[in-house]
């Protein structure tokens, strides 16, 4: 395979958050792999681009050909993801959903997600399960390629102190890390050699433009 870039993204933004962690688990599990592949691994936070409630004049569909972004957040956003081939997509759910956070950053882009593949890695109480539904179908109804492995990381054990510990402090907890390891691991290897075989494949032009 040629070299291709893959972006992992934490999309968490609250203080204090255990998002941060969960990437850099998430890119440790798939980083010999992907060496091995040829596959560049880049880390992008959401939380460092203070992306507001989208505020621009100009609708993302129609970027460049009707207009372009003139905020400074909006075009930093856009360069970050537009610079890679597919992305890792690691995700919160709070109250049962996608945070809004999550959706406005997704919402301020169309072309430069186009036709690109993806895996929605979720975490949360569950797992993030009802988030990376609602998340993979707005992926793909925009004309990104879904890998059909869907991770959810679950705190070990539910409703246990490495729950609280995650959502007060922002840190996993021992007992977390080690099923992670053990099971969730599996998980993102088999949503990752999805990926690569999306990686490997142009998309149809009609994907690109859905």
């Amino acid at each position: 395979m040629s070299s291709k870039s893959v972006a992992v993204i934490t999309f968490s933004t609250r203080t204090p958050r255990v998002g941060p962690e969960v990437a850099a688990l998430v890119k440790e599990y798939i980083a010999k792999d992907a060496e091995a592949s040829g596959i560049k691994l880049a880390s992008i936070d959401l939380a460092d681009f203070k992306l507001p409630v989208f505020d621009e004049a100009v609708i993302p569909a129609m970027i460049p050909d009707k207009g372009t972004f003139k905020n400074p957040h909006s075009i930093a956003w856009s360069e970050a993801i537009k610079a890679h081939d597919a992305y890792v997509l690691v995700i919160p759910e709070y109250n049962y959903g996608v945070t809004g956070g999550t959706k406005n950053a997704i919402d301020y882009l169309k072309k430069e997600w186009d036709g690109k593949p993806a895996i929605v890695v979720s975490y949360g109480i569950s797992g993030g399960k009802t988030a990376n539904e609602q998340v993979s179908n707005s992926l793909s109804m925009m004309g990104l390629r879904v890998a059909a492995t869907k991770p959810q990381l679950a705190f070990q054990p539910q409703y246990g102190p490495d729950m609280y510990t995650a959502m007060f402090e922002g840190k996993l907890g021992e007992e977390t890390k080690k099923e992670w390891a053990e099971k969730g691991s599996l998980e993102v290897l088999k949503a990752w050699d999805e990926l690569k075989v999306l990686l490997a494949q142009e998309p149809a032009k009609e994907e690109a433009k859905a």
